[in-house]
């Protein structure tokens, strides 16, 4: 990741997209797999990805929280 983005987004659509995050990772934790070799690995970051992503949105609104 080397190009970074700042959105400002309302508590709602913050909701809406955690919510999307934690569908993709339920589905990507429960996705069968033939074979374990290189796509668990791919598996294994992206699931890391979507958790730094929702930690990210989880701190940055709590932070709002603290502000408001």
């Amino acid at each position: 990741m080397s190009e970074l983005t700042h959105l400002e987004l309302s508590d709602r659509q913050r909701e809406l997209l955690l919510r999307g995050l934690r569908y993709v990772r339920s589905s990507r934790m429960l996705e069968i797999r033939d074979t374990p070799d290189a796509s668990a690995e791919e598996r294994t970051n992206e699931l890391a990805e979507i958790r730094h992503l929702v930690a990210m949105l989880d701190q940055k609104a709590g932070a709002t929280a603290a502000v408001g």
